[in-house]
């Protein structure tokens, strides 16, 4: 047996992101063992996943599976996150280790001078580079996201108007700077007709009562309601996908939604948009290009630095 460690800590996307190396890298090396190392709170979106063997996780410390780590003698460690801390699993381990390249200082340039040298790639190709010596090529077959059975939401238990289809709308993300304003949020239902399921988590949950009682009951509020499996797998039953740059937007696009992401202080350029090779006509990107304030983070503030938040504000569309 021929056992390989993967390592990505967080977050949602980018775990779900580094699935078809997994899926690859089971399949086309003979008697390829996968073992993956990652955070325990993010445990849950590879447990159910076949190509997987082995998940380790840390609280917050890779002390607390180096010994475990080290009994297991992989053959290579694939570093999909690429920080001090998985650069520490490396030295400790003494394997041979690949990794790929984060474009940072292209990143830089891009979000402190607005000179945009991005590679036209996505970074799921630029993950394989972390296997290309183990002639592990790409399937384009996209993303992979298992639903655990205890975790699949049936239609039957959701109110009655909505068992028929909807619309889900993902409307948190880790960053304010990423997130499509409530206000326009309410804006874009109030010109439709169809059906929406609020998406998001805990946090979410008092932004989606605002936007019921604004709205009224064609909008059903799943915020906080459920885990990150069972949310997974209302994103899976939605007709369509509306959503900020966040995890959910790649879990959507495992599930090959038809998807419309909304992007703010972000930019797709930074190469983690909806990977859908072979259908990409599924994926609407809205953003306000030529604002000469954006990208102005490659993850996000609190509050718009400039205080007019265009980047979103300016973002109308309807559905």
């Amino acid at each position: 047996m021929r056992k390989f460690l993967i390592i990505r800590f967080s977050s949602i996307g980018d775990i779900v992101l580094t699935t078809p190396i997994v899926r690859c890298l089971k399949k086309q090396v003979p008697e390829a063992e996968v073992h993956f190392l990652t955070k325990s709170s993010f445990k849950p979106i590879l447990e159910a996943n076949p190509y997987i063997d082995k998940i380790y996780t840390i609280s917050e410390k890779i002390i607390e599976v180096l010994p475990d780590l080290k009994n297991e003698h992989f053959e290579q460690i694939i570093d999909l996150h690429k920080n001090f801390r998985s650069r520490g699993v490396i030295m400790h381990l003494k394997k041979p280790a690949a990794s790929f390249n984060k474009v940072n200082f292209k990143k830089w340039l891009a979000v402190n001078l607005k000179i945009n040298r991005l590679p036209e790639i996505h970074i799921v190709d630029r993950y394989f580079e972390a296997v290309k010596n183990l002639g592990v090529k790409n399937d384009f077959q996209g993303l992979d996201y298992f639903v655990p059975e205890k975790d699949e939401v049936s239609k039957d238990k959701l109110p009655e108007g909505f068992r028929e289809g909807y619309i889900g709308w993902v409307i948190g993300g880790k960053h304010h700077t990423k997130i499509y304003p409530e206000e326009k949020v309410i804006e874009v239902i109030l010109k439709s007709n169809k059906k929406f399921i609020l998406l998001g988590g805990p946090e979410d949950r008092e932004k989606g009562e605002r936007i019921v009682a604004a709205i009224g009951e064609r909008v059903y509020n799943a915020c906080g309601r459920y885990n990150l499996n069972q949310s997974a797998s209302l994103v899976k039953q939605a007709n369509k996908i509306v959503t900020n740059d966040t995890g959910l937007m790649h879990i959507a696009a495992a599930f090959n939604k038809e998807i419309i992401s909304l992007w703010g202080n972000t930019i797709p350029e930074f190469g983690m948009y909806p990977y859908l090779p072979g259908n990409k006509e599924k994926s609407t990107i809205l953003e306000v290009k030529g604002l000469s304030c954006r990208p102005c983070s490659k993850l996000g503030f609190e509050k718009c630095p400039k205080r007019h938040f265009k980047c979103m504000n300016e973002i109308n569309f309807n559905l």
